[in-house]
């Protein structure tokens, strides 16, 4: 497996990655398929600035990617970040998860422009609580309810590493 710099060409395995926890998961909110247009908005305000976004490639094919993302648009929040990963169902348990949160977390650790790490899970994920405390993050709160999917009312925790 190698990690690397996401680019274009990996686009439509990112929007299968992504539309599959969209469809089946509790990781994304969103609750609608996202096109490829919608998305390669997404990926043009990344890797400018402090944005960076990876992708774990095995098979000659892109498996999971994870990416730093503006917190907040008010301009006061522009050295904090929001982790997200996602990993192809067929590519889940085999630690590419925690591969690419090492990677990113040294690319947020070598830019001066990030300061604050952020990771909002949704609750139940022990998976994830478990990989951002290994990798140091710090558990910063809960908040309850905040999302309804598949019928369920969703609980967010939230997590912080200063880099």
């Amino acid at each position: 497996m190698m990690i690397r710099t996401a680019k274009e060409e990996d686009m439509p395995e990112l929007l299968d990655i992504y539309n599959y926890e969209v469809e089946h998961g509790f990781s994304t909110f969103d609750l609608t398929p996202k096109t490829m247009e919608e998305r390669m908005v997404w990926f043009h305000d990344h890797n400018v600035g402090n944005h960076p976004l990876i992708v774990a490639e095995e098979d000659n094919r892109a498996v999971g990617y994870a990416s730093l993302s503006s917190y907040r648009p008010k301009e006061a929040y522009k050295t904090t970040v929001e982790l997200s990963i996602y990993v192809s169902k067929e590519y889940r348990r085999k630690g590419i998860a925690g591969k690419l949160a090492a990677a990113i977390i040294e690319i947020a650790r070598n830019n001066d422009d990030v300061h604050t790490v952020i990771s909002v899970i949704t609750g139940g994920n022990e998976a994830s609580v478990l990989l951002h405390e290994n990798l140091g993050f710090t558990y910063s709160g809960t908040m309850k309810e905040m999302g309804m999917k598949f019928g369920k009312m969703l609980d967010i925790i939230n997590y912080q590493l200063m880099v």
